[in-house]
């Protein structure tokens, strides 16, 4: 099997599911419990906080554990607009966020609050000017994505960080699940207020997520309950997701050190190849993208029937964001970024894991190759 679908999620590293096995049979009981069974696993959960705010250059008491990024994101976007909507009801965000953003926007709307969304240029890519432009004294949030998941464009995070400087009354929520590992951002230096990660994106448990909440930030809480996770996350804590996330992050930073440049050679390396062949048009811009995801057209062919012809070679990749690709509509993204809706229904995303070889990329350009062909002759029967 290949497996290059790894923006949809990836498969979990086998010390992460040892980690995982270990901690539920034996930290079993509740952390909120005094007994002392309780208060080992109490003393887990603490050293786990502490380890993932040492990898991410936090404070302990800033991590959140959360359920993944769809509740990262619900949670920093609208703990943001009902918590602070004293100060105003304008939100503002871009037209190529992943569906939790856009959905919990969405919802805020229905609310009364107004939401502008920035367009982006055909790479994918917000204007700095728009913002400026958009942006006013009763603007609440700015949430935007860091990588983009389906053409892996990266979002001027740093910049926008810069313009919210001097307006403390702007919260900055950046979703850094398709970046964590993968595109270096430091929270801090990017003035960034809350940042939305994924377990099961870089290798951990599902089910399992951590919001970067700035401290002095307070948002209005979407469970309500026992007080876990500093009054802002009710619910018992998912321990074994919790150590094993953890676990997956720390491998993750260990081999970005080396990782980021080797996706980018075999990225490069993929787009070289295709380039070659005259029904390629690519989505994914050449520079200020993420090293581990490629998305292109063929031209001629739905993006789900080659697809499903590159499973009879046990080799997996994608079309749109996987929350949405059961759907029959045509990848917002894409069509954000100019293209037809033609066009947009040809494309598919190849996105590469630490793991995958060069290998597996030239045995997936056989088989591409060898399909398209088949495919081709077909349609001329």
């Amino acid at each position: 099997m290949i497996y290059l679908d790894n923006s949809a999620t990836t498969l979990i590293y086998p010390e992460v599911l040892d980690t995982y096995r270990v901690v539920s049979e034996q930290f079993f009981a509740n952390p909120s419990s005094i007994h002392k069974l309780g208060g080992r696993s109490e003393d887990l959960l603490h050293k786990s906080r502490q380890q993932a705010a040492g990898l991410l250059g936090v404070k302990e008491t800033e991590v959140i554990f959360t359920s993944g990024g769809t509740e990262g994101n619900n949670f920093a976007i609208k703990g943001v607009a009902l918590g602070y909507q004293q100060r105003g009801k304008h939100l503002i965000t871009s037209t190529i966020e992943h569906a939790a953003s856009l959905s919990a926007f969405a919802q805020l709307e229905d609310l009364g609050f107004e939401v502008s969304y920035l367009g982006v240029d055909e790479e994918g890519r917000i204007s700095l000017d728009e913002l400026r432009d958009v942006w006013r004294p009763d603007t609440l949030l700015v949430s935007l994505i860091h990588v983009n998941n389906e053409i892996g464009t990266i979002q001027p995070i740093e910049e926008v960080g810069r313009f919210l400087k001097d307006k403390p009354k702007t919260l900055f929520h950046v979703d850094h699940v398709q970046g964590l590992s993968k595109v270096p951002l430091n929270f801090k230096d990017s003035g960034i207020d809350l940042a939305t990660m994924s377990g099961h994106k870089i290798h951990g448990p599902r089910g399992i997520g951590i919001l970067y909440m700035r401290e002095g930030v307070t948002l209005s809480p979407l469970l309500a309950g026992g007080g876990q996770e500093f009054g802002q996350r009710s619910g018992t804590e998912n321990l074994p997701a919790i150590v094993g996330m953890v676990r997956a992050l720390r491998l993750v930073m260990e081999k970005s050190h080396e990782g980021i440049a080797y996706l980018q050679t075999m990225v490069n390396g993929l787009r070289q190849q295709l380039a070659e062949r005259s029904l390629i048009t690519f989505h994914t811009p050449e520079r200020g993208a993420a090293p581990h995801i490629l998305n292109f057209s063929v031209e001629g062919f739905r993006a789900e029937v080659l697809i499903h012809a590159l499973e009879e070679e046990d080799i997996y990749v994608s079309t749109k964001s996987a929350c949405a690709s059961k759907t029959s509509e045509v990848s917002h993204v894409l069509l954000a970024c100019g293209l037809s809706d033609k066009e947009a229904r040809q494309a598919i995303r190849v996105s590469l894991s630490f793991e995958n070889t060069q290998k597996e990329l030239n045995t997936f350009i056989d088989s591409f190759d060898k399909k398209t062909q088949e495919l081709m002759k077909a349609m001329e029967v």
